[in-house]
């Protein structure tokens, strides 16, 4: 009988922390901004080519989907080099902090179409418009998450061609999504991608991850040491 993989195994323990925060953090951002800035003037920057893009409600399956794609990658970037690892997530927490000022100094929306609740997909994006308001869309998470899923794998050989290679795609799908499923317009997409690129780039510079590998390792040795008293 074959033996189940630990979720310890999976992930070294030394690594859980960039993935926790990177999704608390991520949360805190999303729901704060709507918190402080729900009221506020909202721009729409809506332009002429996104009203011509169609609603398509099956491509909810892949704005709603992504998030296993999400899971999976951050989790294969965390177990990359502490060097890489770092790189990666300290990239992550700029963005989000960068989401954050914009979300607030330039709160944007747009405009939803009116979708009769017939059929399966219909209800599905129905559901997405209940459950997540329209603010919060320049820049695009969905796209700069989706986006960062590519980075973090590109040009690395000890992933297979064909899995870089899907990610770029499930990406570049996902992107396409939040359009066709009216989530977000064609500046949201490119704001998301450019802060993506742009925040690794930064995150690349030794003053910047080393910072955040500091501040890594300060953290987990006092999770170890309370563990161990814990223990004791």
């Amino acid at each position: 009988m074959e033996r189940k993989l630990k979720i310890s195994e999976m992930i070294p323990k030394d690594r859980m922390l960039p993935l926790v925060f990177a999704f608390t953090f991520n949360m805190a951002v999303y729901a704060g901004a709507r918190m402080i800035a729900g009221e506020w003037r909202h721009y729409n920057i809506e332009g002429a080519f996104d009203q011509q893009i169609p609603l398509w409600a099956p491509s909810a399956a892949i704005y709603v989907g992504c998030y296993l794609f999400w899971a999976w990658n951050y989790i294969c970037i965390a177990r990359q080099s502490k060097k890489d690892m770092c790189r990666f997530f300290a990239a992550d927490f700029l963005s989000r902090v960068a989401c954050f000022a914009v979300y607030l100094l330039f709160p944007t929306t747009n405009t939803r179409p009116t979708i009769a609740p017939d059929g399966f997909w219909n209800r599905v994006v129905l559901l997405v418009y209940k459950l997540d308001a329209a603010d919060n869309l320049f820049p695009s998470i969905h796209c700069l998450v989706s986006w960062f899923c590519y980075i973090g794998l590109r040009g690395r050989k000890e992933y297979s061609l064909w899995y870089r290679g899907a990610s770029l795609v499930m990406a570049v799908l996902v992107c396409i999504s939040t359009l066709t499923t009216k989530q977000h317009v064609v500046i949201d997409v490119f704001g998301g991608v450019l802060l993506a690129e742009a925040c690794y780039f930064v995150a690349k510079r030794p003053a910047v991850w080393k910072r955040y590998e500091k501040v890594l390792d300060q953290v987990n040795r006092k999770i170890l040491r309370k563990e161990a008293g814990n223990a004791g």
